[in-house]
């Protein structure tokens, strides 16, 4: 297969010899199934999933446990009332797991695709630019062994370590991957809120107006305060939960013991307990 047939992203990384052999396997590997296929047309995908071949099952477990807790949550509050108002149980959902996705994607270790950054840019861009998706990231994948030697490679089983070329990061790369992250969430935490609470503010005027009753029972939810302590949250105590998780129990600890099995099992009860 010639290197013209592969996205350009990924053809030039191959020809800056930013990539070895190993990855560009697995992108095969990935391509034969029709939905990796579909998500590898997208760029935040290809680089999680080359990184990960884990990383969609990683996201449905995530939003699996976040709607089940949250549903249990609001049936514990709700109790006899939780059929009665499924349409704001609904809403909380929605926020739920708009910050569930994010809170998996953002701190995803990747394999780095992106163009090299424009001369001119600025001192901050270029430290960003060189800082990690995930601040525990390593900079070696668990791969198959492949018949041809086109990587830095550690010889496991039927498995390799492959390392990716000219990829280092200091302390205070690792740090600044915190940075960023937090403030993504915390823009995250602002919109998510501000759409479940906006959804569920308008489900609430919208039963007033229908039943008098309901007005007494129920009074608006604050958009601003609510907002303000959902993005905090996201943007510190998730933030820093997530990088953990995903860059050292589940990359550093369990792929490096566990590589010979997928780890659906365990990154499950991980995440439920995060």
């Amino acid at each position: 297969r010639s290197i013209d047939s592969l996205p350009k992203d990924l053809a030039a990384a191959i020809v800056a010899g930013r990539i070895p052999g190993a990855i560009v396997h697995r992108y095969f590997e990935l391509e034969k199934s029709a939905i990796f296929r579909w998500l590898l047309q997208f760029g935040g995908f290809k680089e999680r999933l080359l990184a990960d071949d884990l990383f969609l099952a990683r996201i449905g477990m995530d939003c699996n446990v976040g709607i089940f807790t949250k549903t249990a949550a609001e049936l514990e509050r709700q109790r006899e009332k939780f059929t009665k108002e499924l349409d704001f149980v609904f809403a909380d959902m929605v926020m739920a797991i708009i910050a569930d996705f994010k809170l998996v994607w953002l701190p995803a270790s990747t394999v780095s695709l992106h163009p090299l950054l424009a001369i001119s840019a600025g001192p901050l861009a270029k430290f960003f630019y060189g800082c990690p998706d995930n601040a525990f990231q390593v900079t070696a994948f668990m791969c198959h062994r492949i018949s041809r030697k086109c990587a830095i490679v550690v010889c496991t089983s039927s498995f390799v370590l492959v390392a990716l070329a000219g990829t280092s990061y200091s302390f205070l790369q690792r740090v600044g991957a915190i940075v960023r992250n937090g403030a993504k969430l915390f823009v995250v935490g602002t919109s998510a809120s501000l759409i479940g609470t906006g959804i569920t503010n308008l489900l609430i005027n919208a039963r007033k107006a229908i039943d008098r009753t309901f007005a007494g029972e129920a009074e608006d939810v604050p958009i601003i305060s609510t907002s303000i302590a959902y993005r905090v949250y996201l943007a510190v105590s998730s933030n820093l939960r997530y990088q953990v998780l995903a860059g050292v129990i589940e990359q550093r600890i369990l792929e490096s013991l566990l590589h010979r099995h997928k780890l659906y099992t365990e990154c499950h009860i991980l995440r439920s307990l995060m």
